[in-house]
């Protein structure tokens, strides 16, 4: 039974994207935002360093199993206030495995009250397909190479792949848009020759002072649309003394999100989210589970502060 379910979970999540393939959910999607949008590298100020872990639907054999990693800075060649980014990601879905690996560049602006990125992210998109196929016996069963559209034997094709986006931030509230997948990768299976098409993304939040001092109510959303199907995320958080944080996120037509977050004494920001399923994959699913790790830090190259009496060091 369970392998008949990563059977249907892979026509459902792999063979369909003959024309799109959806990028990966992430219910942290506010801290995440490098790995859809390249406008944010550079923006906070800091060297900030992320990294993410979902395990989806967890029940089914073969179901999503998404790893991220991304690290950004600011720099300043030639006096030219900008950011740059690395981006690596995993996501394991049925048969098939995709590694996407990107480098960001964003230039920055101060605009109002806050500061505009407009960032470029090129790399690469590598997907394989690696199959396992059981055939019944007798005559009413056509094997997989009687589909000229299904992959008998593992595939794996390398294809170049470019995003673009704009992010804007306050003290108070940011707002984003962006595309991935700007050019179409197109995928050269022996079988077929799918092409990854464009998603699109809107992100904003606001942070809002409670009447007690030590509370805030942080609300955020996230659209996302490949062009055929749009899904949209509510999110709202309560940061307690800007260290610790909970709330509730809805997935609309998918899931109810429980979220929570701690900011350690070192700085390090670890979170967890556990998403209730609420298609009709929760009657084989037990939900969703997802673990963040956020540590942002100011590295100074200029002079040192430190004075000497001695006038050997003047």
């Amino acid at each position: 039974m369970k392998k008949l379910k990563g059977v249907i979970l892979f026509l459902v999540l792999t063979l369909q994207p003959v024309l799109s393939q959806q990028d990966p959910l992430a219910s942290h999607y506010m801290f995440n935002t490098l790995t859809y949008n390249p406008g944010i590298a550079g923006t906070s100020g800091k060297i900030c360093a992320f990294a993410l872990n979902r395990q989806q639907w967890l029940g089914f054999e073969g179901a999503p199993s998404t790893t991220v990693f991304n690290i950004s800075a600011p720099i300043s060649p030639f006096k030219i206030k900008s950011g740059v980014g690395l981006m690596i990601e995993s996501d394991n879905v049925g048969f098939d495995k995709d590694i996407n690996v990107a480098l960001a560049y964003s230039y920055l602006l101060d605009l109002g009250t806050g500061k505009l990125g407009i960032g470029l992210n090129l790399g690469m998109l590598n997907k394989t397909l690696d199959p396992t196929w059981e055939i019944p016996s007798g005559d009413a069963h056509i094997p997989a190479s009687g589909d000229p559209l299904i992959p008998e034997n593992k595939e794996s094709y390398i294809a170049f792949d470019a995003g673009l986006g704009l992010y804007y931030k306050t003290e108070k509230y940011y707002a984003a848009l962006s595309v991935t997948h700007l050019n179409q990768p197109k995928i050269k299976f022996t079988k077929g020759m799918p092409y990854v098409s464009r998603h699109y993304y809107l992100t904003a939040g606001y942070t809002l002072q409670l009447a007690n001092p030590s509370f805030e109510l942080i609300p955020s959303f996230l659209a996302f649309s490949d062009g055929k199907a749009t899904q949209f995320t509510l999110t709202s958080l309560v940061r307690y003394n800007k260290k610790a944080w909970g709330g509730v996120s809805y997935r609309a037509g998918d899931a109810m999100i429980a979220m929570a977050g701690v900011e350690l004494f070192n700085g390090v920001r670890i979170g967890y989210a556990y998403d209730f399923t609420l298609s009709d994959i929760r009657k084989s699913s037990s939900g969703s589970h997802e673990f963040m790790v956020n540590y942002c830090f100011e590295l100074s190259l200029g002079k040192s502060p430190m004075k000497y009496k001695s006038i050997r060091f003047l």
